[in-house]
């Protein structure tokens, strides 16, 4: 740092004084004629002296670096402030969008509690109505399977018939006569093959479906056919089943399997009702699916592994397929 020219008042010469001076002679005293020079300085003097120097010194070394540091921290305070100030202003600024968003956000959030709890019971009304559609749905398809099991009563189904045998009510009330030896052509109200595509030359041909006008007729010709099961008729070997939906025809057919298992088993009849139930006899009793649950504990009891395995699988499909809604 440069020095600086002293002021008057902090000059050190200024505040020295002299030392050790004689005292002024007395009016009326002649002067003294002998002494006259002042006496030197001591080691105290200069020690007191000295110390005073330095006093002064720091004084003046502690008042530059005052004067400076508060100009320099004015300037900084200065800037600080005014950067405080803009920072307060953006702070102010950001505050209160920020509690105008907030706002809204509760706004909204008030409006979507509503929604969701309008939503909320919507929901719980139209699942309430979809559990009461869906038991109408099944009792209205149980009813419509029901209806068309009825109309199919008193049809069959012909298998073996050529395709380029175009059969007529008529021509299959003479084929049913023919196979079958009976004593008048039974009345066929009408005849028409399965609606399917024309197969190829190869492949299997479709099935006649016939509506036999009288039920005994239909299940005279049913039970002749469960016992000659291949009909050899015309040059052609044909099988007669009764016409089932598609739903009971599948439930029938799963049980070809544990019927085949049936048949090696002794002492074991069997028979499959309306729509799929299988029916086992078995040492002079009957057990099917409507009373397995009272008879599961002797009927374990008291038939073979496999018998066993088969009236199960049979109670499990029946209860599956067919259980009332």
């Amino acid at each position: 740092m440069p020095p600086k020219n002293a002021k008057a008042g902090n000059n050190p010469q200024s505040n020295l004084r002299p030392v050790a001076l004689a005292d002024p002679p007395l009016r009326g005293d002649s002067p003294p004629t002998e002494n006259t020079c002042s006496t030197p300085p001591s080691t105290a003097d200069f020690t007191v002296l000295k110390s005073k120097l330095l006093s002064a010194l720091r004084n003046d070394v502690a008042a530059i670096f005052k004067t400076e540091l508060q100009a320099a921290l004015s300037d900084n305070l200065t800037s600080i402030k005014s950067e405080l100030l803009t920072l307060k202003t953006d702070l102010s600024s950001s505050i209160s969008s920020i509690k105008s968003e907030v706002t809204g956000l509760k706004t909204t959030v008030t409006e979507m509690e509503q929604s969701l709890s309008t939503c909320s019971d919507d929901i719980a009304t139209l699942q309430n109505k979809v559990d009461n559609l869906s038991k109408e749905c099944v009792r209205l398809e149980s009813r419509c399977e029901d209806l068309e099991s009825r109309a199919r009563r008193q049809n069959i189904r012909i298998i073996g018939v050529p395709e380029d045998d175009a059969l007529s009510a008529a021509g299959v009330s003479k084929l049913l006569m023919e196979a079958f030896k009976l004593d008048k052509e039974p009345l066929v109200d009408r005849a028409h093959r399965a609606l399917m595509p024309k197969p190829r030359p190869v492949d299997r041909p479709h099935a006649i479906v016939a509506k036999l006008h009288y039920p005994t007729d239909c299940s005279d010709i049913l039970r002749r056919a469960r016992e000659l099961q291949r009909i050899k008729v015309r040059n052609m070997t044909i099988s007669i089943f009764p016409d089932h939906t598609a739903k009971t025809a599948r439930a029938r057919a799963a049980f070809n399997d544990v019927r085949r298992q049936l048949r090696d088993i002794e002492g074991v009849r069997f028979g499959l009702l309306f729509p799929a139930r299988l029916r086992i006899t078995y040492g002079g009793q009957q057990h099917s699916s409507h009373d397995h649950i009272r008879r599961t504990k002797w009927f374990y009891q008291r038939t073979p592994p496999l018998l066993q395995r088969s009236y199960t699988f049979e109670c499990h499909f029946f209860q599956k397929f067919f259980s009332p809604p």
